[in-house]
């Protein structure tokens, strides 16, 4: 019997759509509501700031983590929705989509490591 690696996006889903639903609304509140009508002031978001957290060893894991898992969850909702539409999945399909969420996540891993 061969060995599965659907576990590993399994996981992979299910930590993508926790970050979802948890801390995406939280930014989408910051940066869509709460600075553009002056709740919060408007240098919360200036360069300095966002630099200063993407290059900070907590800002950078979790900015990794709200990058990362959200494509790992969408991709493999597409992997499985392909299936939903009658399409048979083949292993490149499984290359092209969980690939391409490792290549975004690679990106911005390459990226924040850049910017320390």
């Amino acid at each position: 019997m061969r060995r599965s690696d659907e576990p590993i996006y399994w996981g992979l889903f299910g930590a993508g759509g926790v970050v979802t639903a948890m801390l995406l609304p939280i930014v989408v509140l910051m940066t869509g509501i709460l600075v553009p009508i002056g709740i919060l002031p408007a240098d919360t978001l200036s360069y300095d700031k966002l630099h200063g957290l993407a290059t900070s060893w907590w800002g950078a894991p979790i900015l990794l983590a709200i990058i990362a898992l959200p494509i790992f969850h969408g991709m493999h909702r597409i992997y499985h929705g392909l299936h939903d539409l009658g399409i048979h999945t083949t292993r490149l399909h499984h290359y092209l989509c969980y690939g391409f969420a490792f290549l975004v996540s690679a990106a911005a891993l390459t990226l924040l490591v850049q910017m320390a």
